[in-house]
């Protein structure tokens, strides 16, 4: 059996944008009934989805049949926690809040085996390995791990350049509603502030020779991100398409009844 091939990665090295969608809704059933609609990429949320890790591996094997890619963000950079998220199967991991190259290197040691890293050898024990069926993963499973690391502060937008130059670092994926909060501007990534650091970020990106990526659900910051040269940007979240799908459906029948719906941020 072969090492399943990472189309994220390698995908991230082509010259076409990268759409993806945000999978918020912890349900596997949910999950691949987005993964249908052939986005490029999708995001399962560890960090603030209430994603448990046998939650995140139902969803990986209801979207493996799909082109829509997986990319499994995790609730924080714990060893421990991305040794579990590779074990079942994550080919690709986004660690949020990555504020200095120091720790985009230690995450890349806790997804690499010694002597290169810290991950432990779970053998057959582990989805990833298909319980031994790929003999040789724990040689290979590196060429096709993806890491993608998230500047969502002044701090990590100042160390942009030297995180993204880190050899390991696959991508640097910008938050930008955390960082208007770090930045002063709290929900407001629209802010010129606020605007200029999300470029620094791209820039450096592009100077290092990394793809950078950027959560944008309105048509109008998506277009101006991918202008300024991000690779892959998420443009849904499925609760707000739910959400706003539904007040449109209400709306139609209560004319009467004013509906508001906020231009969606994400986070």
């Amino acid at each position: 059996m072969k090492l399943p091939r990472n189309l994220f990665k390698s995908g991230l090295k082509g010259d076409q944008p990268l759409y993806g969608v945000w999978a918020s809704m912890a349900s596997a059933y949910v999950a691949e009934i987005v993964a249908s609609f052939d986005y490029d990429w999708m995001l399962i949320d560890g960090e603030h989805a209430p994603n448990t890790v046998p939650m995140i591996r139902d969803q990986l094997l209801s979207v493996m049949s799909y082109s829509t890619q997986p990319v499994v963000r995790a609730v924080s950079g714990d060893a421990v926690l991305i040794k579990q998220l590779l074990d079942i199967g994550a080919q690709t991991l986004m660690i949020p809040m990555v504020e200095s190259p120091e720790q985009a290197r230690e995450m890349l040691r806790a997804m690499r085996y010694p002597p290169e890293g810290i991950r432990g050898a779970g053998g057959g024990l582990t989805r990833a390995t298909r319980w031994d069926g790929i003999s040789d993963y724990l040689r290979t499973a590196h060429e096709e791990l993806c890491l993608v690391v998230q500047i969502e502060s002044r701090k990590g937008v100042s160390a942009a350049r030297a995180i993204a130059e880190v050899d390991g670092v696959d991508a640097v994926f910008i938050g930008p509603v955390d960082l208007s909060v770090d930045m002063g501007h709290p929900g407001n990534p629209r802010h010129p502030e606020v605007q200029a650091a999300i470029r620094q970020v791209i820039e450096a990106a592009a100077a290092a020779g990394k793809a950078c990526g950027i959560l944008a659900p309105a048509y109008e910051d998506a277009e101006r991100y991918r202008a300024w040269g991000c690779r892959f940007i998420a443009v849904g979240i499925d609760i707000t398409l739910l959400r706003q799908a539904a007040l449109a459906n209400l709306a139609a029948f209560r004319p009467e009844q004013i509906l508001t719906q906020e231009e969606p941020q994400g986070y």
